[in-house]
């Protein structure tokens, strides 16, 4: 069985909206884990070459959180608070510190596709079409891309 998929990242033509669509062998419940709790989220987060280390970490409705990624001496902040968790969604903002005007409103939807697949979806709106583009061209596709294939590899051995 191939447990492994593409994700797909699309930008809204007409919108400031970034969408990430993505299916892993697993569970809604195990890819709520996955963003909820901070020790395995530290793990899988981000491009391969940066460590992630939990500054802050309250995953309910109401919460707030705040970490730091970390490569060759350069430390990369970001923090924002969970609006809503439940079972098959979180809502979320989402500000890297280098850039603090430029919040995000992030949207995770945890789809149960049957026979232990799930689909992660995300929606992160921003504050404008150039803050989206400038996001795009950031090279994040290469943190999700692998941050994906890293999260696969915890389900497959199974770390969640």
């Amino acid at each position: 069985m191939n447990t492994t998929s593409q994700t797909v990242i699309e930008a809204d033509p007409k919108l400031p909206i970034i969408r990430t669509t993505r299916e892993f062998a697993a569970t809604p419940g195990q890819l709520l884990r996955a963003h909820t709790d901070p020790e395995l989220f530290a793990r899988w987060v981000g491009p391969d070459a940066l460590t992630t280390r939990i500054d802050h970490w309250d995953a309910r409705t109401g919460g707030s959180w705040r970490y730091v990624s970390e490569l060759d001496g350069t430390r990369y902040w970001f923090h924002g608070c969970f609006h809503e968790i439940r079972p098959d969604r979180i809502v979320q903002t989402f500000t890297y510190e280098g850039e603090p005007d430029g919040v995000a409103l992030e949207t995770l939807w945890f789809d149960d596709l049957g026979g232990g697949r799930a689909r992660l979806r995300t929606q992160a709106l921003v504050d404008s079409l150039e803050g989206r583009d400038a996001i795009l061209r950031s090279g994040m596709e290469v943190g999700v891309d692998q941050g994906h294939a890293k999260l696969d590899r915890m389900l497959a051995d199974g770390t969640l």
